[in-house]
Formats: structure tokens, C-alpha cells, sequence
């Protein structure tokens, strides 16, 4: 709650508006109009609150449409804002609720605020504090000593989080056990997923309590629950070579008529994706001095598991990126080495993950790879599941034992060991054929000396 309304002269108002450098003579009117509009009404009240919000969405209400409202709450959310830091006031309302309620951001509040009941808005929008449950603390300390110790520990916060609402929302009995906990969680959904996440979590606190007392004994994990959820993934689509250069075509003639540069972009992105076998998180943050044309190299730093590594490229994956390189200076772009080496004009130069997922997939979209809408269909992560299925095909033919090649394929990748890049190993019917051909000419042999050995 704060005192009366701090600004009688309207002059901050003015100071406001002048310092968002509005370029449109049509903007800076309509923010000091929204704002004298609102400080008409805060000067009615002794005390800057709730009550202030509340009429003053409801006096516009009868003059806005609800969609113009709601954006001009966002004009007055930046105004209270500064106002804080001014010190003009001691808090903002909206900022007070949206913490109240546990959310991250003030739309909902206000969204809140102009329905017809607000306090039974807010009530349903309150969400439970982070880590409160009886079991809160021991949860957020072992968080926070995982990542004092470098690990990112992302996923792992989420499951307790979800955790942590459930016993917030549907509190047990006193001196409940951990065990019962978590048998509660898991009958509240009988799905194979949440039985796989009802697993993790069991491990999850093993660990826990392992930290607090080294004496307890290990949990032995249960394989089972991962194992039935397995058998919902969606198999990865495995690109043909001749999907792949369909898809490079489709690239190279995107239409993007203000970003000309954006087909050759999407083209080497592909490229690099399918044969480097890039995620898509490591083609966003390539910078320009990771390619190195002269050795024929690509550097992808601290990507997952915090690891670097430095790839041979082909030779004609580097003809490829020379011109996307020589490309990407004619159109302007900056040739600092710390630049993203694949850049657009707007923003910070960089393309996102979620960017590059779009655009790609829109290319899987047109190449007829996958249906014009929804989520069904190959995905762009499934090139780097071809790279490799297509590799050992490659070795296959060549008569090269793949086996002895698994373990620079893994490095390649970047992966921890071969067992992650066993996942990417999808069983098509084309690597089936070769791997019985082979071991007809080399297991076949061993079979009948066994036979022959016999009495």
C-alpha cells in the first residue's frame, strides 16, 4: 500500500513519455493521455492501491473495447515502474499482486483485475510459493548445492517443483512418510509418463537423502517404468540422402523477399545440421570465428555436458560455407569473430533455437516431408538421427566394421559415451540387410566351426 498520489504538477508524467523516445507524434499523445487518464483517477483516493486499479479499469472499460484496455494496461505497468525507481512510490500494486499470487508476470493480474469477479479471479490465479511444502527446504538446499557444485540442474528443479505443488495443494497427514508422498503423487495419475517421472523422483530424493546422511544405503533404480514409457516415443524419421538434397532445394529457393540473405542461411543451417549432425541449440551459437577455413574445421563450445569439441568438415561442406560466408559479408553483416555466424538485421544478429526450428521446419514442411500443420512428422532434430544412421550404411557399404568406428562417431556427436550415440541408432530395413550380410560372411563361419568342433 502506498501514500497519496506523488505527482500533483503531472510533471513526471511529461519526464515519462519524453524519455521512451516515442519517434510517432501519435504514440507520445496516446501514452500521456493513458496516464493522465490514470492519475484523474489515483488523485480521487488517500491511498495508491488495489481500489485505485480496480475503478480505473472499470471507468475504461465503458469507453474501450477489452483487447485496447488490456494493452493499455501495459503503458501504465511501465509508468509504475519507474515510478519505483524514482522512489515516487514505495511499491507498485500490480507487482505486490503478481508476487502474492506466485505468478511471473502482471498480464495475468491485470486480466484478473477486469473480469467481472476480481477477487475470485485472483484467488484462482494465486499458485503456491515456490519450495513451501513440508518438504520445500530439503528440496531447494539440494538445488542450490547442485549448481553451487557447476551443474546446470534444469530438469531435475521442475520435477521437484511439480512435487512440491502437489503436497502444497493436497497436504497428507502429520509425520507422513517420504514413500507415502510419493504413492499419493503417483495415483493422481495412472499414465506410463508420469509412472517414469514417479521413478525419477524416488531416485531424486535417494540422492537427496544420500547427501544429508552417506550412511543410508543406495536405492537400486527400477528399469521398468522408463522401459514402458519407451514404448509411446515417437520413432525418429530417418532422412534418405535424396529427402536431404530435396529439402537443400527447397532452402535455397525459400521465399523471403526482405531477408535475402535468409535462403543461403536456412541452406548451410541444414547442411551443417545433417552433415555435422548439429543440434539446433549448437547452430544458434555458432559465432563466425568458429570456422575455420583454412584447417577445414568448425568449433561447437560448451555445448550439452559442458563439452567442446573441434569437427573436420568435408570438403564440400566447406566450398558450401566459404560461400555462405563470403554471402553473409556482402549483405552487411558484422565480421567480428564473436558474431553469430548465422545473422539477420534484426535484433542482436542472432537467430534462436525456436528460429531455427521453425524455419527448418517449415522447409520439412514444403520439401512434403510433413504435414502442412501440427506437430506429427519428421522433426528437425531427426537430421542428426539420419547422420548417423546414414553413416554406418556409408561403413556398410565400404565394408568397414562399424563397430570399431562407434567410439569416434560418439566424440563426433558429442557425446558423453557410445551408449548415448547407441540411441541414435534407429534399425531401418536397409541397415538390416547389410548387418546380416555381414554377419553371414564373417558370424556365419564361427557358427559352423562350432558344429564341426561337436562329437
Amino acid at each position: 500500500m502506498s501514500a497519496r498520489w506523488p505527482d500533483p504538477d503531472r510533471v513526471i508524467i511529461d519526464r515519462f513519455v519524453a524519455s521512451l523516445d516515442l519517434h510517432s507524434t501519435k504514440s507520445r499523445t496516446c501514452y500521456a493521455q493513458v496516464l493522465h487518464g490514470f492519475q484523474d483517477v489515483a488523485e480521487r483516493y488517500h491511498v495508491f492501491d488495489q481500489e485505485v486499479l480496480l475503478v480505473w479499469l472499470r471507468e475504461s472499460a465503458e469507453r474501450r473495447a477489452p483487447s485496447t484496455l488490456l494493452h493499455r494496461t501495459r503503458i501504465v505497468d511501465r509508468f509504475l515502474e519507474r515510478l519505483v525507481e524514482i522512489g515516487a512510490i514505495q511499491r507498485n500494486p500490480v507487482v505486490a499482486l503478481r508476487d502474492e499470487c506466485n505468478t511471473k508476470q502482471c498480464m495475468p493480474i491485470w486480466r484478473a483485475l477486469a473480469s467481472q469477479d476480481p477477487e475470485q479471479a485472483l484467488a484462482e490465479l494465486r499458485q503456491p510459493r515456490p519450495f513451501g511444502s513440508v518438504l520445500g527446504e530439503m528440496m531447494a538446499e539440494h538445488v542450490a548445492m547442485m549448481r553451487r557444485r557447476g551443474y546446470k540442474y534444469t530438469s531435475q528443479p521442475l520435477l521437484l517443483l511439480r512435487f512440491d505443488r502437489f503436497l502444497q495443494l493436497h497436504p497428507g497427514p502429520e509425520a507422513e512418510p517420504l514413500s507415502a508422498m510419493v504413492d499419493r503423487w503417483a495415483a493422481t495419475n495412472v499414465t506410463r509418463h508420469h509412472a517414469e517421472e514417479c521413478e525419477k523422483l524416488q531416485r531424486l530424493f535417494a540422492k537427496i537423502l544420500r547427501h544429508r546422511d552417506p550412511s543410508m544405503p543406495a536405492r537400486r533404480p527400477d528399469p521398468r517404468p522408463r522401459k514402458e514409457a519407451a514404448k509411446q516415443w515417437r520413432k525418429p524419421h530417418i532422412y534418405s540422402p535424396a529427402d536431404v538434397r530435396r529439402m537443400l532445394d527447397v532452402a535455397r529457393l525459400y521465399p523471403s523477399p526482405r531477408a535475402p540473405l535468409r535462403p543461403q542461411s536456412m541452406y548451410t543451417m541444414l547442411l551443417l545440421a545433417y552433415c555435422a549432425g548439429l543440434r539446433r541449440g549448437e547452430l544458434a551459437r555458432l559465432n563466425l570465428g568458429d570456422v575455420d577455413l583454412q584447417v577445414g574445421t568448425i568449433t561447437i563450445r560448451q555445448t550439452k555436458f559442458f563439452k567442446t569439441r573441434i569437427l573436420p568438415l568435408p570438403d564440400s561442406v566447406l566450398v558450401e560455407l566459404r560461400a555462405y560466408i563470403n554471402a553473409r559479408q556482402r549483405a552487411g553483416a558484422s565480421q567480428d569473430a564473436r558474431s553469430g555466424l548465422f545473422w539477420h538485421e534484426r535484433g542482436d544478429g542472432h537467430y534462436t533455437p525456436e528460429m531455427i526450428t521453425w524455419l527448418l521446419s517449415d522447409v520439412i514442411r514444403r520439401a512434403e516431408l510433413k504435414p502442412l500443420q501440427g506437430k506429427a512428422g519428421p522433426r528437425v532434430h531427426d537430421l542428426r538421427h539420419s547422420m548417423v544412421v546414414n553413416r554406418i550404411l556409408e561403413w556398410y557399404r565400404t565394408g568397414i566394421d562399424p563397430q570399431d568406428r562407434l567410439p569416434f562417431l560418439a566424440t563426433y556427436l558429442g557425446h558423453r559415451d557410445i551408449n548415448s550415440t547407441l540411441v541414435y541408432i534407429t534399425v531401418t530395413q536397409e541397415l538390416l540387410h547389410y548387418a546380416n550380410e555381414r554377419f553371414r560372411a564373417v558370424g556365419a563361419q564361427c557358427l559352423s566351426l562350432g558344429r564341426e568342433a561337436q562329437p
